[in-house]
Parts: C-alpha cells; sequence; structure tokens
C-alpha cells in the first residue's frame, strides 16, 4: 500500500473450502492453514508489487481481535520480518480495518461519521473522527450478525457461509410471510441469539429435535423473513446512532456489507433521514490485507507505532 490509497499489490487466501465441510470455521484448521500459506502470500505480495522487503517503509498486521492462532501466527510472521530488516511494525485493530475499507472505496470520505461493523465475528457501532480514531457505541451482546447468518444457514441445511446462500435464496421471496420478532435494545447495542433460537424452532419444533422437514420454499421463506428481521435491527440502531451523534455519514464495512438487502434498505433509510450512506465494493467488504495496510499507514503518519512486544488479542470490548 503507498500512501494510504495506492493499492500495490492484495493477496487473498480463502479457507472457505476448507471449513465448508464442518459448516463453520474450525480454530485448530484454520491457524495450521494460515502456517502453511503466509509465506508464500508474503512472497506473492511482494512480487505482485515489483518490491523487495527492503522496499517498504513499514510492516502492518492484525493483532485484535480474532482467533488467537491465527493473529499469533501473524504477528509472529510481521514481528520476524521486523526484526530483520529493522522496519517499524503497526499493530491494526481487525475492525479498525474493515472500516477503513470504506475509506479505500471513497477517498473523499469525510469525518466525523457512523461506522458500522457487520461480520462474521462482529457487529460494531462507532463514531469515527478520522480513519484511526473510533468511539465505541455500541456492539453484540451475543450473536454477530454474520455468525446468525451461518447458523440459520446450519439449521435449514443450506451450507456455508450461511450469507450469500441466504442472500440469494431471500430473493423474490416476501419477507412477510413468514415474521419474526426484532430484537431492539434501547441503547445502541445489538443481539441476534434470539432470532437465530426462533428460526431453530420454527424449523425443528419447540423441543428443537424434530427432523428437518420443510420444503426448499419453506426454506426459502424462513430465510427471508430471518434476513429481514436482522437487517431491519441493523439499520434501526444505525441511523439511531446518527441521530444520536448528529452525524450524517455513515459507513458500513465488513464481509455482512455485502448482503444486497442490509444495502437496499440501509441506504434507503439514511437518505429518508438525510444521510449519505458508503457500502465498499464487496472485495473490501470481506477480510483482506489493503485495509490493514491502509490503516497502518494512518497509523505510522501520526507515529502510533507498535515493538516487538506487540501481542495478538483475541478478545477486544467494541461496547462502550
Amino acid at each position: 500500500m503507498e500512501d494510504g490509497r495506492a493499492i500495490l499489490s492484495n493477496v487473498v487466501h480463502s479457507q472457505i473450502d476448507i471449513h465448508r465441510v464442518y459448516g463453520g470455521v474450525v480454530p485448530e484448521i484454520a491457524c495450521r492453514a494460515h502456517i502453511e500459506t503466509i509465506h508464500p502470500v508474503v512472497e506473492k505480495a511482494l512480487a505482485d508489487a515489483g518490491l523487495a522487503l527492503n522496499d517498504v517503509d513499514a510492516i502492518a498486521v492484525t493483532c485484535a481481535p480474532g482467533l488467537v492462532g491465527a493473529l499469533l501466527v501473524g504477528v509472529s510472521m510481521a514481528k520476524s520480518l521486523a526484526l530483520v530488516t529493522g522496519k517499524p511494525i503497526l499493530g491494526v485493530d481487525h475492525i479498525h480495518g474493515h472500516m477503513y475499507a470504506t475509506k479505500l472505496a471513497f477517498p473523499d470520505l469525510a469525518y466525523p461519521c457512523v461506522s458500522l461493523v457487520v461480520s462474521g465475528g462482529h457487529t460494531s457501532l462507532y463514531h469515527s473522527t478520522s480513519e484511526i480514531d473510533h468511539q465505541p457505541l455500541g456492539g453484540t451482546t451475543d450473536d454477530a450478525a454474520g455468525e446468525a447468518f451461518d447458523k440459520v444457514a446450519k439449521i435449514l441445511q443450506l451450507g456455508f457461509p450461511g450469507g450469500p446462500i441466504i442472500d440469494a435464496l431471500a430473493k423474490g421471496r416476501d419477507p412477510k410471510k413468514v415474521v419474526f420478532k426484532r430484537t431492539v435494545p434501547e441503547s445502541l447495542d445489538f443481539s441476534f441469539s434470539g432470532i437465530k433460537t426462533a428460526v431453530l424452532y420454527r424449523a425443528r419444533g419447540q423441543d428443537a429435535k424434530a427432523p428437518l422437514t420443510l420444503s426448499a420454499d419453506e426454506r426459502a421463506d424462513i430465510a427471508a423473513g430471518f434476513q429481514e428481521a436482522v437487517v431491519d435491527v441493523l439499520v434501526e440502531q444505525t441511523l439511531k446512532a446518527c441521530l444520536k451523534t448528529r452525524t450524517w455519514r455513515l459507513a458500513v464495512g465488513g464481509g455482512v456489507a455485502c448482503n444486497t438487502r442490509l444495502r437496499e434498505k440501509m441506504t434507503a433509510r439514511a437518505a429518508k433521514e438525510g444521510a449519505t450512506c458508503y457500502f465498499p465494493p464487496p472485495k473490501f467488504c470481506t477480510d483482506n490485507a489493503a485495509m490493514i495496510a491502509g490503516i497502518g499507514y494512518h497509523l505510522f503518519k501520526a507515529g502510533r507505532v507498535s515493538d516487538l512486544t506487540l501481542d495478538a488479542v483475541p478478545t477486544k470490548s467494541h461496547r462502550p
């Protein structure tokens, strides 16, 4: 990444196919895959950029939050490279990276703005005053939205990852045919475990033990109703944050930001409230290297440099 904007290379090695057979991410398998692929990924990134390791000014790495084993692989690699080259190391918050992805797609995005990060592991709201300064406003109290999508897809035996499958299945269906109760806290927090359980009871009875005998149409209607409920909560809480902070720019990032219904309803509701909504293209919504390097540039410029004591932090509160 050059100057926080120009992407010289952006190499992503997806593990979806590895985990699909299990219906979700298996931490030990994920960590082993990281170990096996991190060297070739780094080598390809340098080759694609036409650079040698000594040509870079600093090394950015995700240090929190996430699977601790996977984080340790990245942090150990970055610290090793920093040690042998003498280059500065920059520890990056993964969630802040997702927020910066919107800036990659929209360089003219001005601050302050409300930032929503909605992914498989995180659902969080922030008041962002710069690329690297974010005040937590609210977060999930249980399941993240993306996690709920994956679990509902597993309940309905649709496959993995659940988000894209449910999004595709819900298209053209009536979201009011199967209605689930929305959980909207008075705060700016989120809760999605209840709707996941409601889907389970709907599909397999109140004891959750009945065999799944739903037809394809019935599963599609349940998927559409579930998606609509989750999207409604995300939109409601995010626009509530805009009203509370009197901020009329809204940036959305994370894997669930690819969801077509979320894009449609959030954009429409924002326009109605007089706010401007920014969604990055899908390639910047899912996990990628460019967003981490991009925010690393701004940390470097601000002098927020880490050292070789940098550690992996698997859990980090993103709630006020």
